[in-house]
C-alpha cells in the first residue's frame, strides 16, 4: 500500500480547495463528480499502481522534463478529454506524489505534454521521512550495541 501525497503548490491547492468545497456542501455537481472520480483513482493507485483500470504507463517526455520517472494513469476513459493523473514514486519508498491532473493530451507528436504544469514533491515530507529513517538507524545501532 502506498501513501499518496499531493505535489506542491498546484496539486495541493487544487485538492484542498476541492475537498473543502465538497466537505462544506458548496461543491457543484461537476466538482462532486470530479472529487468522486479522483478519489476512486487515488484509492486504486494507493493499493496497486498497476491496477488494470488505471492503465498506468510511463511518459518519457515528462520523465525527461521532471527528472524522475513520470507515470500517467486513467482518471476516466471513453469520454472526450478524459482526465489523466500524472504521478511519480516518492519522495520516499512507499510514497506516490500526484504532480498533475489534466485532460488527456490528444496529440500524436507529444507536444501537448509540454503544456502540462507539474507540481513538485513536498520537501517537508522528504525531510520528515529522512528523519524517521535516521531514527530507525539509530535504534538499530543501539540494539547492536546492547547485544555486544
Amino acid at each position: 500500500m502506498f501513501t499518496i501525497h499531493m505535489g506542491i503548490p498546484e496539486m495541493k491547492a487544487f485538492w484542498d480547495e476541492l475537498k473543502t468545497k465538497k466537505d462544506s456542501g458548496k461543491a457543484t455537481k461537476t466538482e462532486q463528480d470530479e472529487y468522486k472520480k479522483i478519489g476512486k483513482a487515488l484509492a486504486l493507485l494507493a493499493n496497486d499502481p498497476r491496477h488494470p483500470g488505471l492503465n498506468s504507463h510511463n511518459i518519457p517526455s515528462l520523465t525527461a522534463r521532471y527528472g524522475e520517472r513520470v507515470w500517467e494513469s486513467y482518471l476516466e476513459n471513453n469520454t472526450p478529454s478524459a482526465g489523466r493523473i500524472f504521478w511519480v514514486y516518492g519522495p520516499n519508498q512507499g510514497d506516490i506524489t500526484i504532480i498533475a491532473i489534466e485532460p488527456h493530451p490528444n496529440d500524436k507528436k507529444g507536444i501537448a505534454y509540454k503544456k502540462i504544469t507539474l507540481s513538485s514533491m513536498e520537501e517537508s515530507i522528504k525531510k520528515e521521512n529522512e528523519q524517521k529513517d535516521d531514527k530507525r538507524e539509530d535504534k538499530k545501532k543501539a540494539r547492536k550495541e546492547k547485544k555486544k
